[in-house]
């Protein structure tokens, strides 16, 4: 499974404008709205759930909000960067300012676990985060998401 498969640059938002978790939720699902036919507010009842579970801040700056939802047939991802930082509760306690949010299909378990370990592992390469901390506007961002995402 490619990233590309799910995400477009539409997807993407190279500023985020929101200062706290429920602000950054509602800022991403608006770009999920049209194409998973979802209204911002289903998308992030959805995704505090899930962060009630635990937060979606996995450290380094990074967070990976996730949820599951009925009504979808297959998995919508948007992306998010914010050059100040984001409180997330995240488990290191640091701001988070790189964002991927997947919305998945409710019986996809496996599929589910595996698009959400291919992010965490392009996460996990510093010069990736470097680039896209450091790309000028939504278009570079997506050039570097899918050139990362073809390398692996």
């Amino acid at each position: 499974m490619k990233l590309l498969d799910f995400l477009s640059e539409e997807r993407i938002i190279p500023d985020l404008a929101g200062t706290d978790k429920p602000s950054v939720l509602k800022e991403l699902s608006e770009t999920l709205v049209t194409p998973c036919g979802a209204t911002s507010e289903e998308l992030v009842h959805v995704l505090l759930d899930r962060e009630k579970l635990g937060s979606t801040g996995i450290g380094e700056g990074v967070a990976i909000p996730h949820g599951r939802l009925k009504k979808l047939n297959h998995f919508f991802i948007s992306f998010g960067r914010s050059t100040r930082g984001v409180d997330f509760d995240s488990i290191d306690k640091k701001p988070c300012r790189i964002f991927f949010l997947l919305m998945a299909p409710e019986n996809s378990g496996v599929e589910n676990l595996n698009l959400l370990g291919r992010i965490a592992k392009l996460l996990k390469d510093p010069s990736f985060k470097k680039k896209l901390m450091e790309a000028k506007n939504r278009k570079e961002i997506f050039g570097i998401i899918s050139d990362e995402d073809e390398r692996y």
